[in-house]
């Protein structure tokens, strides 16, 4: 008797894998960037651009000290080969993207077989925080291709080496890694589960990996000159400058947004267990497997197998590092995901036959389809309220939301179709449709019909027809798709001083010319110096709200106080 046909094999999975890279490519350029972190990065890339100023990125008149520029020379060289910033800025986490399924694919591949090289990069693909990182204009993909990278050449020379040349790429990508986002250097941290497997004296590790000294030596200096590629300039510039603003960054990017920021997080602080609800959501459907996957991973390291005492072994260590900071966000544990996907590539094929994992897969894509469905024609024949809150809270104009709910609605519907055709004999193939489905509706209907929502694009339009084109446009307590979407070059008080002090930059600006000056404020920043009655409420946008102020409403005697509760509410 046949198996069931549960996964293609052959050239059906690779064109499944191309599938898979369309859907990824779906969308690029039809939307801006979106906070939260989008419009940051963009503005230091534009300002690298414009500037000519590439070591040091800055948001508006400020440093941007809070992220090394690496991601940001990505996005500035995209952008000078494309010339437009709604490709140039998504351009590289897609590439990131490719890069890392290619690699996960090589790996398994290598250590097991072809076969296992399909299912582990399709088995990444349908992971719901792989799709959402290679579609976001973040650092988080780039970060994961490049620690996947190091993995990638360190593995092959531990597991099938020596291999120098492959470990020194994988030390030099992980000081990369490092200056891209600073947990770069986590892909080392295989080398001691390595080390506890040698002193086990467990057998079929590749002879003469330990010795060589001047060989590691020569590593740890291609770590050095990953990490050398912006320290290096940087620090020089530093030094050579008086200016106190450029050691104030250093001291930023190299001590508070690293040791301190890790050992003592000053924001999202989580307990302890909280990489648990985000493998059980983001990490869908994979983490489904995890009741037939830990079992068989167990007896298979029981007998001393190396390439999953190394795989798992790091994964166990980087969510260990993780757990013991009080800062958590759920993009943190993303560079497992490529690993556990190599290590699970050789067992999936098995899983896949059996009924109980076919029977959850089924169950996981009829929620999927069932739940995202019923919630779009709920919205569109108005028997529940949460697409009115929806635009309520986003200022969404109904024809806007229609749209997207239509495209919500349609996404449900083919889903239901392919699983429908899948039902439990090809459900590796339908988990892999539906995904592609999925970010081919995200890329293709729902970014773009809210974009100009979230990006603040439908704001600032109105901010340009209200104040007239020859009117100067200035900024007090603004996030950064404000200034990013301003229809001219807007002048901004600093990002991170106080509104106070943003305030009395401000009233010395306004000074020079009231009539044909304004400021866009929010409405919690509005200083009491200011005439309410002409204040301008200019709209709603990422669930906060926007005033503009003219010149001519502030009292020129007045002097702004100091605010309590400077906060603005992150969408």
């Amino acid at each position: 008797m046949s198996e069931p046909a549960t996964f293609p094999r052959g050239g059906a999975a690779y064109l499944l894998l191309a599938l898979a890279t369309l859907s990824l490519l779906a969308g690029l350029g039809l939307r801006d960037p979106s906070p939260p972190d989008e419009p940051r990065f963009v503005l230091a890339a534009r300002a690298m651009v414009e500037s000519g100023q590439w070591l040091f990125p800055h948001r508006g008149t400020e440093f941007y000290a809070e992220k090394p520029p690496v991601f940001m020379w990505m996005q500035a060289a995209a952008y000078q080969v494309v010339g437009h910033w709604r490709v140039a800025f998504l351009l590289p986490s897609l590439l990131a993207a490719l890069l890392t399924l290619w690699l996960t694919h090589d790996l398994a591949a290598r250590l097991w077989n072809r076969r296992a090289g399909q299912y582990a990069a399709l088995g990444l693909f349908v992971c719901l925080q792989f799709g959402l990182q290679a579609k976001r204009g973040q650092i988080d993909m780039v970060l994961v291709a490049l620690t996947t990278l190091s993995l990638y050449g360190l593995l092959r020379h531990l597991l099938r080496g020596p291999n120098w040349p492959l470990a020194w790429l994988g030390f030099f990508a992980a000081g990369l890694g490092t200056v891209t986002k600073g947990v770069g250097f986590l892909p080392l941290l295989v080398l001691l589960p390595w080390v506890a497997l040698r002193w086990s004296r467990r057998p079929h590790l590749p002879a003469r990996v330990a010795g060589d000294g001047w060989r590691w030596l020569l590593a740890l200096l291609c770590f050095i000159a990953g990490a050398g590629v912006w320290v290096a300039p940087m620090l020089v510039a530093v030094g050579a400058s008086t200016d106190p603003a450029f050691h104030a960054y250093a001291s930023e990017i190299l001590f508070k947004q690293t040791g301190k920021r890790y050992a003592g997080a000053w924001h999202h602080v989580q307990p302890f267990w909280y990489f648990a609800q985000v493998m059980a959501t983001l990490w869908l459907p994979g983490v489904l497997l995890l009741p037939w996957l830990l079992p068989a991973w167990w007896r298979r390291v029981r007998r001393g197998d190396p390439r999953l005492w190394l795989l798992l072994g790091w994964s166990i260590l980087v969510l260990a590092f993780f757990s013991a900071s009080p800062g958590k966000r759920e993009v943190y544990i993303f560079p497992m995901l490529p690993a556990l996907c190599v290590a699970a590539g050789a067992l999936l094929p098995g899983l896949l036959r059996r009924a109980w994992v076919q029977r959850t897969l089924l169950g996981y894509l009829l929620a999927l389809s069932i739940t995202l469905g019923a919630l779009a024609l709920a919205g569109l024949l108005d028997a529940s309220d949460w697409a009115g809150k929806l635009a309520a809270q986003r200022d969404i104009a109904p024809e806007t939301l229609r749209t997207f709910l239509y495209w919500l609605l349609g996404f449900g519907a083919a889903s239901l179709a392919v699983v429908a055709w899948a039902r439990t004999r090809r459900i590796g193939s339908a988990v892999v449709l539906v995904t592609a489905l999925l970010w081919t509706t995200y890329g293709f209907g729902l970014a773009p019909t809210l974009n100009a929502d979230s990006s603040a694009r439908k704001l600032m339009q109105r901010v340009g027809e209200r104040i007239g084109p020859q009117a100067q446009l200035g900024m007090v307590a603004w996030r950064e798709q404000n200034l990013l979407q301003a229809d001219r070059p807007a002048v901004d008080f600093g990002f991170k001083a106080s509104w106070q002090d943003q305030w009395t930059a401000a009233a010395r600006w306004l000074r020079e010319d009231p009539p044909g000056r304004w400021l866009f404020v929010l409405d919690k920043a509005l200083s009491p110096c200011v005439d309410r009655a002409q204040v301008v409420d200019i709209g709603v946008s990422n669930r906060n709200r926007w005033l503009l102020v003219p010149g001519t409403a502030l009292d020129p005697d007045c002097r702004t106080p100091s605010f309590d509760g400077q906060t603005i509410e992150v969408p």
